[in-house]
């Protein structure tokens, strides 16, 4: 096997078994963000071949808070599947995941596609509605530490996702307070404009970064825009909701 597929059998099975690793530029710290994609694009391409399908894309440190928190300073993107949606109002079993956090999100549905460079009122003529939203993100790598390369290597982090009901696109979504509650008590509060100034820049980067790995946004697809704040990190017995002004609410419990 190449070095590029060997690293993906790294993640992927450290995701499949829910297992810290090490950092891959620990062994390599010439890995370059491309090697990282492409190590990516081969892991999630194995949860493909094991039976799961591809539903969309997820960006990730598309706010200041998100970079701080993580260590890295530019945004970056990784893949969807349907074995990664989580029930609204459901639970989350623990066991299955490294260490897992939840951030606060706004979600796009697409009925258009959507490739390289597009203007924001391009982008939004392809969306088809709107939620709130919240991402399960769980780095793989031990501590919760790694380098850009990393942690785009480890498909950004991205371990599931629960969204709300969906509304119409033509709600103004730039600047809605975000309020992510544990058993009732806030935890987190920020605002949709912590996502890049304003959500839809977040589909126009995603148009643009996806092109460059030779893919588009697809009809049908949903695009995580990432989190408007720190994520919260999950603990057995909690119930973390999220409230997103004019959007509506998202909750999940966490079990063991």
């Amino acid at each position: 096997m190449s070095t590029i597929e060997e690293y993906a059998e790294i993640v992927d099975e450290a995701q499949r078994t829910a297992t810290a690793i090490a950092q891959l530029t620990t062994t390599n710290p010439e890995l370059s963000v491309d090697d990282a994609y492409a190590i990516q694009k081969v892991s999630v391409a194995r949860r493909i071949a094991r039976g799961e399908k591809r539903i969309g894309i997820k960006m990730g440190l598309t706010s200041r808070a998100k970079m701080q928190q993580v260590g890295v300073d530019q945004a970056a993107w990784g893949r969807l599947t349907d074995a990664m949606i989580l029930e609204e109002g459901g639970t989350l079993k623990k066991s299955n995941f490294v260490h897992p956090r939840l951030e606060p999100e706004v979600v796009f549905l697409l009925n258009k596609r959507l490739s390289g460079t597009v203007t924001e009122l391009e982008a939004m003529s392809a969306v088809e509605a709107i939620a709130p939203a919240m991402e399960l993100i769980d780095s793989r790598y031990e501590n919760f530490k790694f380098t850009l390369s990393d942690v785009i290597a480890d498909n950004t982090s991205s371990s599931g996702l629960v969204i709300g009901a969906w509304r119409s696109p033509d709600v103004d979504f730039q600047n809605l307070g975000m309020v992510m509650f544990v058993n009732g008590r806030p935890v987190q509060i920020g605002s949709s404009a912590a996502i890049l100034g304003h959500p839809v820049r977040s589909l126009v980067m995603a148009a643009k970064m996806v092109a460059q790995s030779g893919e588009s946004l697809e009809p049908g697809d949903i695009v995580m825009a990432g989190g408007a704040t720190a994520a919260h990190a999950v603990s057995v017995g909690e119930t973390i909701s999220l409230e997103v002004q004019h959007l509506g609410s998202v909750s999940i419990s966490v079990e063991e």
